[in-house]
């Protein structure tokens, strides 16, 4: 059918508890009411009976309907607001209240209750972080009150070091609660560390020698310091990027360490001099003994053949004296004109002249010595009258021999 509208009961328009049925002139709704309806709506949600609605327009009740909806949604939405993803290498220190209540290393997806009842924090437990003591970015930005230090023997130092650490795995919640500024913690660990180290050790100590364990004694202390204090730090290495004087006394030391090596450089040139001409000398030395003794053998074998040799001829001549002392004379004599180019020539006897080519037995003799070979010399003939000569001359020699004895 057609027609106009229906217009409500009045009992339904003046019924001040339904807003749903107030017309615009009647003012906004009740909003007491209106709050017993969502918690009416939100009780059928979870399966609760409420008290009955009032009876309502459909306009009312569509109203309602949208208020719920948006509620649960609100709630879907602050509910999924509780999952959270941890990311590979990285654990999650969860809080209900602000109180801690776990540390979760497991990776990918999780859900906790939605904040306010609880929040998580992510803790990078992989990785390898670093501060920087007496500098920041390079040796040159240089941080003056942390690098100067005061060493064993008064002097001072400009000392630059870092310090590489990373947070434990059993350490996230400590990080997290037990300090206020863990990373300020660290710096200020390390320093305290290198100046109680430094304290104790000699300046040449520090710049040269020992710096691999004023290094590794820093990292101890630091490490009994972090624990003592519950960071959660592990302290990795310190290392020390650059150790010299302050730039005040720079030049100074310069020259000092310069004297100092080229001390150094001498002694070890002393030295090796030493080595190289010690051993020659042992060496001389002993080549000078062992020819000393060799010389002490050789003359003294040479005294006893010298000995046996003469009892020898002792014997023989005690058995035939006169032969021994012609054989004795003749040996001599041989020996001693061996090398002389003189001739003698017997002219009292009574035999021809003997003619001699004095010039080529000379030449024969010299070539002959020459190459270093005895060599014999060819005598011209001689007259039948020359053998008989010769028994002469051997007489007459024999004769001056016994004259002269």
């Amino acid at each position: 059918m057609t027609g106009a509208p229906r217009k409500p009961s009045l009992a339904l328009q003046d019924n001040p508890s339904d807003p749903g049925n107030r017309r615009p002139e009647d003012g906004p709704p009740d909003l007491e009411e209106l709050w017993r309806n969502v918690n009416r709506r939100i009780s059928g949600l979870f399966g609760k009976q409420g008290p009955e609605p009032t009876p309502s327009s459909g306009k009312g009740g569509g109203s309602n309907l949208g208020i719920g909806l948006a509620v649960g949604a609100a709630v879907l939405i602050w509910a999924a607001s509780g999952f959270y993803i941890v990311p590979e290498g990285q654990q999650s220190v969860t809080t209900t209240f602000g109180q801690y209540s776990g540390t979760s290393s497991r990776a990918g997806l999780q859900w906790r209750m939605p904040y306010p009842i609880q929040s998580h924090e992510l803790v990078n437990v992989a990785e390898l972080r670093t501060v920087e003591i007496g500098y920041r970015g390079g040796a040159r930005t240089k941080i003056l009150p942390e690098a100067l230090m005061l060493t064993d023997d008064e002097n001072i130092i400009d000392i630059q070091f870092a310090v590489q650490y990373r947070i434990r795995e059993d350490g996230a919640a400590d990080f997290v609660f037990q300090n206020r500024n863990p990373e300020d913690a660290v710096k200020q660990a390390a320093e305290t560390s290198m100046r109680a180290v430094v304290g104790r050790q000699k300046m040449d100590s520090v710049l040269y020698e020992g710096r691999a364990d004023v290094a590794e004694e820093v990292r101890s202390i630091m490490q009994g310091i972090l624990d003592r204090y519950k960071t959660g730090i592990l302290v990795q290495s310190v290392a020390i990027q650059q150790a010299q004087p302050p730039e005040q006394v720079q030049a100074a030391f310069d020259d000092a360490v310069k004297a100092g090596q080229d001390r150094e450089r001498q002694i070890n040139e002393g030295e090796a001099y030493a080595n190289d001409i010690i051993p020659k000398a042992r060496g001389a030395a002993s080549r000078l003994t062992q020819e000393a003794e060799g010389y002490r053998q050789r003359v003294v074998e040479t005294a006893t053949g010298d000995a046996a040799r003469f009892k020898s001829v002792l014997t023989e001549y005690n058995r035939a004296p006169t032969v021994m002392r012609d054989r004795l004379y003749i040996d001599a004599m041989s020996q001693i004109y061996q090398n002389t180019s003189k001739l003698l020539v017997d002219t009292r006897g009574n035999g021809s002249l003997l003619y001699l080519p004095l010039d080529q037995l000379m030449r024969q003799v010299q070539s002959d010595a020459a190459r270093g070979t005895p060599g014999s010399v060819a005598l011209p003939a001689q007259p039948h009258d020359a053998a008989p000569a010769e028994s002469r001359s051997r007489d007459v020699l024999r004769g001056r021999d016994r004259d002269s004895r």
